[in-house]
């Protein structure tokens, strides 16, 4: 009777679930109707107002469910950011662009590319407006390409130049015991720098402080041209420092409140009402208006984010996905050329391997050129230099042609605290490393050994896809960071330019006029993420430790579990 009666409820919760997802379809299609297309009526303004974490990419895919359940995205697609503006420059019923909030975490690089589409916008007669209660560096430095920028009458523009903050821990494994042993190549490679050190060495301080410097001339540069103003006075004398020094001193031209700013836009396009679209709408109406690919297109694979062995995610660069992309574009008819979109302070040596032989083997197939993002550095820089073009920002930060391997071991904590290992083995090498053992001397031999192996092989790999000599390679190497404008100097890359400018250099070698892009990889959607209402489950302790400036402990804690041999950045590299 209790099997007949599990039957039957098993039976009706199956129905149950099915009549349910006949309903929600019923609902999304009221939705696609009626609510996911917002109109953009005439005498419309784009605003700028972006909150949460910004990627390089974020695929917008069609999600009915999402936008049915009033799920809101917290994280905004640099790539449809750029779209939005480029369809607005030539859309007639935007006039104007506001701009408010930009995400904190958008980098230098991507601020370099959005001023530029945004000048663009400018040049199709189209006005541009910011406001802000008071302005970061960063949302100064894109607000300073408006033709208007406003402040609340109690705000401050924080221009003070650029520095960089590097944490050391040689004391603390001193003293609680837990050391992290370094092997590495590269004299600039001060990735490893705080784990075995108390201070930042003279070759560390001459690569940060010229890399600092040449970013912060193209920022003066660029605040120079678009205000009139002599930068470096205004950072001395300070003169954000309040509203009334700001606009006296030219770095803005008006006082306002919020309410007295939309009346401006008002009376400037001369309406009643303002009409508003917002940037996370207008991205929507983007998404669903290119459903219809081309059959001339133009793949841009996106590797974001730090490289390690496995399979990738949105938020990895993982080997598998990026050879499946690959592949997948150098075999598919209708891709015309590829363009790899690197924004990555590198990671795995291995990773990095393989992923540059796929690029080696799609270049058989089709064009591939390389474009740069806010990092394109030491694992980023390998699985670039084979491309036949590399396009980088003069603020991206690249180079760092080195390489270390970094082994915690707590040997020291374990004597203290009454902790004996003891290690049985069939074999004298079976038992090498052991995190609560002294490190093995035989061990320390085979990993350097390990790590010049790569070196050499760093070298030659980009020694043949920059067409320079070892030699010549390896005096700009050991490690050494340098800005895209750098880079291009010393023949790291090719051309100063963002991702359109690499998408039309590769359609024009490709030859073709009309195209479509193809944004790849795809990534499925993790329902159980979407339906996690949990509302303590964004407060992350990374999070907390990154809004009181100590994002250098946050990178200490995910360095230590890296595995196998690194080409990275010095992961301390936090510049603001």
């Amino acid at each position: 009777m209790n099997f007949i009666k599990n039957i039957l409820s098993s039976f009706v919760a199956i129905w149950l679930v099915i009549v349910v997802f006949i309903l929600l379809g019923l609902g999304v299609g009221v939705s696609v109707g009626s609510g996911m297309v917002k109109e953009v009526k005439s005498n419309s303004i784009l605003e700028i107002d972006l909150s949460g974490d910004l990627k390089d990419y974020s695929p917008v895919e069609i999600d009915p469910l999402s936008e049915l359940l009033n799920i809101k995205e917290q994280v905004t697609g640099f790539n449809n950011v750029c779209k939005a503006i480029d369809k607005a420059t030539n859309d007639d019923n935007i006039k104007g662009i506001s701009i408010k909030n930009i995400p904190a975490n958008i980098g230098l690089a991507q601020l370099t590319a959005l001023r530029n589409i945004l000048v663009k916008f400018q040049e199709k007669h189209k006005f541009i407006y910011a406001y802000n209660d008071s302005y970061t560096q960063k949302q100064y430095y894109l607000s300073s390409v408006a033709n208007m920028i406003s402040i609340a009458p109690l705000g401050y523009v924080d221009l003070k130049g650029l520095h960089s903050e590097v944490m050391f821990y040689k004391d603390f494994q001193e003293k609680y015991g837990i050391k992290m042993e370094v092997i590495r190549h590269g004299k600039y490679k001060s990735a490893v720098e705080p784990f075995i050190a108390n201070e930042m060495s003279d070759a560390n301080r001459v690569q940060i402080s010229e890399l600092i410097a040449g970013i912060w001339n193209e920022i003066s540069r660029e605040l120079t041209t678009s205000r009139n103003i002599d930068v470096d006075t205004a950072v001395e004398k300070m003169y954000g420092r309040s509203a009334v020094t700001s606009i006296k001193h030219g770095l803005v031209d008006l006082c306002l409140y919020p309410d007295e700013y939309e009346d401006y836009i008002k009376e400037k396009l001369a309406v009643q009402k303002l009409e508003k679209i917002s940037m996370t709408d207008y991205m929507a109406n983007i998404s669903l208006s290119s459903l219809v690919e081309k059959t001339n297109q133009i793949a841009v694979i996106y590797a974001q984010g730090e490289i390690q062995y496995g399979e990738g995610s949105i938020d990895v660069i993982g080997q598998n996905k990026m050879i499946s992309s690959l592949e997948k574009a150098a075999q598919d008819k209708n891709v015309s050329a590829i363009v790899l979109r690197v924004d990555s302070p590198g990671g795995s040596a291995l990773a990095s391997d393989l992923i540059w032989n796929a690029v080696e083997k799609a270049k058989k197939e089709k064009p591939v050129v390389v474009s740069m993002g806010n990092y394109a550095a030491s694992g980023g820089y390998y699985i670039s230099c084979g491309a036949d073009r590399i396009f980088a920002e003069p603020t991206t930060i690249t180079g760092s042609i080195g390489v270390f391997g970094i082994f915690p071991n707590g040997s020291g904590l374990a004597k203290k605290i009454g902790v004996n290992s003891e290690v049985v083995s069939t074999h004298e090498n079976g038992a090498y490393y052991s995190a609560v053992l002294p490190l093995d001397s035989r061990y320390k031999v085979l990993v350097h050994q390990g790590i010049e192996m790569i070196y050499d092989e760093f070298l030659d790999r980009v020694s043949k896809g920059r067409n320079m000599s070892l030699e010549e390679v390896d005096r700009i190497a050991q490690g050494r960071v340098w800005t895209g404008a750098k880079a291009q100097e010393l023949g790291l890359v090719d051309e100063i330019g963002g991702l359109w400018e690499a998408i039309c250099y590769a359609a024009k070698i490709a030859e073709v006029t009309e195209y479509s892009i193809k944004e790849l990889p795809k990534y499925e959607i993790d329902f159980g993420e979407m339906f996690d209402f949990n509302p303590f489950a964004k407060i992350q302790i990374d999070g907390f430790l990154a809004e009181f400036k100590l994002q250098g402990l946050v990178n200490a804690k995910d360095f230590i579990k890296t595995k196998g041999v690194q080409a990275r950045i010095p992961f301390e590299l936090m510049i603001d």
